[in-house]
């Protein structure tokens, strides 16, 4: 059994170990007392004991939405996230005929805005509680599964008591991998509506081109609203909702920032991996990002080439298709970057100095030592099965039928069971959101294109070695093309699943009806079950193990860092995070400047008339005209458009606000450049930059080029 770090040292360790790197970190806001003076060097005005408490502003102001981050920008529920994270909802309302993807959309008042698609969620969050000693009560003594086990039974049963107040969803989110549990608390607001979105060549303009690229010139922004039933509670979406009051809103400054200025960003980054072994770094570099981008290009490469024959499946995969480029130019650019900063021999390099402190360190060195060295064999011997595990997991990431039909088989069999004994994911708690993804798959579904994703995958996976195979995937697809053809056809051609009033059924279908079920897609699924169910077993197996001997890993790491003065804020989860820094210029190689902000100049040089660079002809003629108004910069005489600073952000920090000293929002993130991409696995302060939309752009684009005075008003915000 392991030696945990005392929760008081990890207390300590926060307190005493500032960032080597001044602006490096994603701190919880409860940490955020404790670096009062950094924050008040770099320029904060605030107090920054109030940033720990999340029920109070600015933090309550600041969202979860979908996969990423907003802010409430108004009383009324209205929120500010990008462009790109709001796509799906934008595709979601888009035909052929009406393709609000190209065109925008302003609703003209609040009878127009656009219901999102059904499982899409905005969340807010009002409790963030340490659980640690709930969480592991039960598991201290077990190994394995059993240690799995009772740290998933306590946190389903913290989560369903806080879900005991009605409209919560919670959740518990580990710290410190393993060593520290905190418990989520948010209100889960579901009718989400659509209410301004620029053109996609203001949204995205510059798309894979310019995708971590700077200098940058994207409008990515976007509007929507959350709704609630007339009794101010969480409700499905109803003609009859009213607007979401909102505890706090952000006010959107009517000054700009400048070099030196002091920034501050809050968000839900997804996850980071800087406290990782050496050997996993080692993975990703040589395997992992290589792997997964050549699968992601090859699905693109499909997207693209049937959209141009079927321009209505293209509508439908839009979506998909943007999600699937972005993640493979980010893992492309992450790949070059850890390359650049020499990851695998600085990363070995810094754990063999660790290792070499942690022998001297006396206590329990060697206990530590030994339970770093059983989390190593879990991972070698996790990487035997990693190409196999990669392709199952896009199987279901990547498709809408078959995802629907595996789930419905899950669902029947989990329905079985008391609810505090099912898995994760497939409780009552969860049926809604099941319900929304099975409704959503009829505008984003193609059988055609679904077909030729699973060609690929399953393709790839007739090709491994024996010892990675799963004797139901051989029996279902044979082991050559024509068989898996032949399976394909036959499968869906015959299926009913394409109906939406056929899929909703399934989810009160009792498990033998399903099981016994003709048809071929339901079949299919009830053939591979348990397949997916052993490679479950085994990952749970593991992880419970993992969970155990990583904080051995942690305690080791974090002493070492406190004896260079470094960091140990933990690796980012998808829960709320708070960053600062300053408003900074770029210097990526010899001779090469970039300043920090660009203006509306830029749009009209890289304008071709073509896309991704087809400025809308408004956009064009009111920079020509030059009427900025009030959104002028006063030094450069004309319209900003997006800035970059230092700030610490990751994946799911998009749509995340940028406040400035007075709390004030000036900007919205939405990208990084191309040199810091790697910084979910490395900080690097020469490089680290964050790009964010300038909220003087979105003044001037809802004032002069695509007109919204309602929305401005609403917003407090001048008319020009």
């Amino acid at each position: 059994m392991i030696s945990r770090t005392p929760l008081s040292l990890l207390a300590l360790g926060i307190a005493l170990a500032l960032p080597a790197h001044a602006y490096e970190g994603m701190w919880m806001p409860s940490q955020l007392p404790e670096l009062a003076k950094p924050l008040r060097e770099a320029g904060f005005e605030g107090d920054p004991a109030s940033l720990a408490d999340l029920t109070k502003p600015p933090l309550n102001a600041v969202v979860k939405v979908g996969g990423a981050t907003g802010a409430f920008v108004s009383p009324d529920g209205l929120v500010l996230t990008n462009h790109h994270v709001a796509y799906g909802v934008i595709q979601y309302n888009s035909k052929p005929e009406k393709n609000l993807i190209d065109d925008g959309y302003t609703a003209a008042d609040r009878a127009s805005e656009l219901p999102a698609n059904p499982d899409y969620r905005v969340l807010v969050t009002v409790g963030f509680d340490r659980v640690t000693d709930r969480v592991l009560k039960d598991a201290q003594g077990k190994t394995g599964r059993a240690y799995y086990d009772a740290v998933e039974s306590a946190n389903k049963r913290i989560v369903s008591e806080c879900e005991q107040e009605a409209g919560m969803r919670c959740s518990v989110a580990t710290m410190y991998y393993g060593a520290d549990f905190y418990r989520i608390k948010q209100l889960e607001l579901r009718d989400i509506r659509l209410v301004y979105a620029p053109p996609r060549a203001i949204g995205n303009y510059g798309d894979e081109i310019d995708n971590f690229m700077w200098p940058r010139h994207t409008g990515d922004f976007t509007l929507l609203r959350a709704y609630v039933g007339k009794d101010g509670k969480p409700a499905a979406y109803s003609p009859d909702n009213v607007p979401y009051r909102a505890p706090a809103h952000l006010q959107i400054a009517t000054d700009g920032p400048k070099e030196g200025d002091f920034a501050m960003l809050a968000g839900y980054p997804g996850v980071t991996y800087r406290h990782r072994f050496a050997s996993e770094f080692k993975e990703r570099i040589e395997w992992g990002l290589p792997k997964t981008v050549e699968i992601l290009d090859a699905l693109i490469g499909i997207v693209q080439q049937r959209g141009k024959t079927d321009p209505a499946a293209g509508v439908k995969y839009a979506s998909q298709l943007s999600s699937l480029k972005n993640s493979s130019k980010r893992f492309s650019g992450e790949l070059e970057g850890l390359r650049r900063s020499n990851a695998i021999t600085v990363r070995a390099d810094a754990q063999q100095a660790m290792y070499a402190w942690l022998a001297k360190s006396g206590g329990n060195a060697k206990a530590t030592r030994a339970s770093i060295d059983q989390a190593q064999t879990l991972l070698d011997a996790a990487s035997a099965m990693r190409e196999r595990d990669l392709l199952l997991n896009l199987l279901t990431a990547q498709t809408q039928l078959f995802k629907s039909a595996l789930t419905a088989q899950r669902w029947a069999q989990e329905r079985g069971k008391p609810d505090a004994e099912r898995e994760s994911g497939y409780q009552d708690r969860d049926l809604a959101l099941i319900e929304g993804q099975f409704k959503q798959v009829q505008r984003r579904y193609d059988a055609g294109m679904e077909r030729a994703f699973l060609t690929e995958l399953l393709g790839r996976y007739q090709k491994l070695p024996d010892a990675q195979r799963l004797p139901e995937f051989d029996a279902a697809f044979g082991r050559d093309a024509a068989s898996l053809a032949a399976t394909l056809e036959r499968v869906y051609s015959g299926t009913g699943l394409g109906d939406e009033a056929t899929r909703l059924a399934l989810l009160k279908t009792d498990a033998a009806s399903i099981q016994q079920s003709q048809d071929p897609l339901l079949a299919l699924a009830a053939q591979l079950q348990p397949a997916f169910l052993r490679k479950e077993e085994q990952g749970k197996q593991r992880e419970g193990d993992l969970l155990r001997l990583r904080p051995a890993y942690m305690q080791a790491l974090m002493g070492y860092y406190r004896s260079q003065g470094r960091s140990v804020y933990p690796d980012a989860n998808s829960t709320l995070r708070v960053s600062y820094g300053t408003v900074q210029a770029l210097h990526p190689r010899d001779a090469v400047s970039y300043s920090p902000v660009t203006t509306v100049a830029g749009i009209v040089e890289k304008n071709t008339n073509t896309v991704p660079f087809d400025a809308p002809k408004p956009l064009l003629d009111a920079i020509a005209k030059g009427d900025f108004g009030s959104t002028a910069d006063p030094v450069l005489k004309t319209q900003t458009v997006n800035f970059l600073t230092n700030l610490d952000t990751t994946g799911g920090n998009s749509g995340s606000p940028v406040l400035n000293a007075r709390g004030q929002l000036i900007g919205l993130n939405f990208d990084s450049n191309w040199e810091s991409v790697s910084a979910s696995w490395m900080f690097d302060p020469r490089y680290k930059r964050a790009v964010h939309v300038d909220m003087r752009y979105l003044r001037w684009l809802l004032a002069k080029v695509q007109p919204a005075p309602q929305l401005l008003k609403e917003m407090n915000l001048p008319a020009e």
